[in-house]
């Protein structure tokens, strides 16, 4: 969501597309998945394997990569304020507000739609309030702690269970009980901060890199996407590799087992997607589908929160889409967002915010 970056004339167009691209993604990914729990079909070949919301290779990429803009846009909002002590604490509690607003609402969201990121998005920004003046070393070593305590926590739950002992207090707090909206919002969500918080980092530093003027205007692509070929490729071979049942757990590539080669393999592809869609953009910056996707990036939040409704309205309440197999999700999620994208270029030529962006702002400043 474009919750960080405000409209400049110094707008860099590529954070706007990345975020646009992935939010696609999301949409397709949760249409998929959400049509699955309303009865569609969820097996059916390698195209089901390669859209399966939980266990395909696409799962969660997308999110991930949203966040990673996400790390980006803070940077990129914040970096002017370094070393002037009253810009940064307008900066830390403008952050801290909007990550608070976010956190509470995306709460109540979660009563339309179960497992929405807003609440996660949320206390990122908070977190990120307190991180933006850190060094880039720190940003590097608060990440890294993140994904290997999420993979540890994985692991001990694992041994623990192999040795007869119940890890339900932790896996099954008590539904938003104050011990159950912790352990979801660290360990058990659907995006949690161990490992996720990795991926906001990530996108805090590579927006640092962006900003050096010795970088130019294709320096830092090389090594953002070397970075990521590398993440990925130890990501992927290492869970290969598993063979016991205890390595398949500790190795797996599965999003929800938290563990470091999925975070590495996700990490990855999203440093790849934010270097090779950002140089795309940018070098056809003047293209009329760059100029639709980045106006759809600045109106991110009115399209999540909108294709939350949508499904909503014509799947559960007017029964218009009737739960299938992955191609009626395909065309439904595509046709929302071809629909969503031409409704928000309109809309962002006349009033140059999202509804929803708008209101973000009044109320946070």
């Amino acid at each position: 969501m474009d919750l960080i970056e405000r409209p400049t004339r110094t707008r860099l167009v590529g954070p706007d597309v990345v975020r646009a691209v992935a939010m696609a993604g999301v949409v397709t990914m949760n249409f998929h998945g959400y049509l699955i729990n309303d009865g569609a079909r969820r097996d059916g070949g390698w195209a089901y394997d390669l859209f399966d919301p939980w266990t395909g290779p696409l799962s969660t990429r997308f999110a991930a990569t949203f966040v990673l803009t996400a790390g980006v846009g803070v940077t990129l909002m914040t970096n002017r304020a370094i070393g002037d002590r009253a810009r940064t604490s307008e900066l830390r509690w403008r952050l801290a507000s909007r990550g608070l607003l976010l956190y509470a609402f995306g709460l109540a969201f979660d009563f339309i739609w179960p497992g929405t990121i807003l609440p996660y998005y949320g206390t990122m920004f908070l977190l990120a309030a307190l991180m933006f003046t850190l060094r880039t070393r720190s940003l590097v070593l608060i990440g890294i702690t993140a994904a290997v305590a999420g993979w540890c926590i994985r692991w001990w739950r694992y041994e623990r269970e192999l040795d007869g002992h119940d890890t339900a207090w932790l896996t099954e707090p008590a539904s938003r009980s104050p011990r159950g909206l912790v352990l979801d919002m660290f360990v058990n969500g659907t995006h949690p901060l161990l490992p996720w918080l990795i991926f906001l980092c990530a996108g805090m530093i590579v927006a640092r890199l962006m900003s050096r003027p010795a970088a130019g205007p294709i320096g830092w692509r090389p090594a953002v996407a070397m970075a990521g070929m590398a993440l990925f490729t130890v990501g992927t071979f290492t869970s290969a590799a598993a063979t016991s049942s205890r390595s398949r757990v500790l190795l797996s590539n599965d999003p929800f087992e938290r563990g470091l080669a999925y975070t590495a393999s996700a990490l990855g592809t999203a440093l790849l997607a934010f270097a090779a869609i950002t140089w795309l953009a940018e070098r056809h910056c003047d293209a009329p589908v760059v100029d639709a996707l980045r106006r759809a990036g600045q109106m991110s939040l009115t399209i999540y929160i909108a294709h939350a409704l949508v499904f909503n309205l014509l799947v559960d309440w007017l029964d218009v889409v009737d739960p299938r197999g992955l191609g009626t999700a395909l065309t439904f999620a595509a046709g929302y967002w071809l629909i969503a994208t031409a409704l928000a270029v309109a809309y962002h030529r006349r009033f140059g915010q999202g509804p929803a962006e708008i209101a973000y702002r009044k109320l946070t400043g």
